[in-house]
């Protein structure tokens, strides 16, 4: 059990049977009553966020979420597998477990999978990937990296505003948190 002066982003802890990590949090102190703890939770099983208002002082129970780094083999389907680093075991996700993530991985690709209590919660992305792009406008002569976005296709089927002077082949750096391109490799 934790305190709710013990909060920090990025904590895990567990309220009415569910999972949640700290996006945000503030320490109120009202005037007059008594001091609270405003938070901001996001569920680990589905990443829906609600807002929620704690007394302070009051405890909460710490979910140890285990961070397990793995490699990404292949997807067949909607089934995605991955290697244990240490036991070499394999490991069958699914696409909707993953959420979001699948649009940034690729084959041989080292992550970390989050457990709890031997279940799947998600995967914990490096901050950025590199990914070629397969379609996009070609780019004309002139075009300067200050002139504007144009959308592009990249091998995971992600579509991202890129330069004008991206070509198709080229390998851009893709920020996994906002989704944004970062760079051209």
């Amino acid at each position: 059990m934790i305190s709710t002066s013990d909060f920090r982003t990025g904590l895990t802890i567990e309220l009415d049977g569910l999972v949640y990590t700290i996006v945000d949090f503030q320490h109120v102190k009202p005037g007059k009553g008594a001091a609270f703890v405003r938070s901001k939770l996001k569920n680990v099983k589905n990443g829906a966020v609600t807002e929620r208002t704690f007394r302070a002082g009051e405890k909460v129970a710490r979910a140890m979420m285990e961070r397990r780094p793995m490699q990404f083999l292949y997807s067949v389907g909607d089934e995605y597998y991955f290697m244990d680093n240490e036991s070499f075991e394999q490991m069958t996700i699914s696409k909707e477990q993953l959420g979001n993530d699948v649009r940034y991985l690729k084959e041989n690709m080292g992550l970390a999978v989050l457990l709890y209590q031997e279940q799947v919660m998600g995967t914990e992305l490096p901050h950025a990937v590199e990914l070629k792009v397969t379609d996009t406008e070609p780019g004309i002569k002139g075009d300067t990296a200050s002139g504007g976005s144009k959308p592009a296709t990249l091998e995971t089927g992600l579509v991202v505003q890129v330069p004008f002077f991206i070509n198709t082949d080229d390998v851009l750096r893709i920020d996994t948190r906002t989704g944004e391109y970062i760079e051209r490799v």
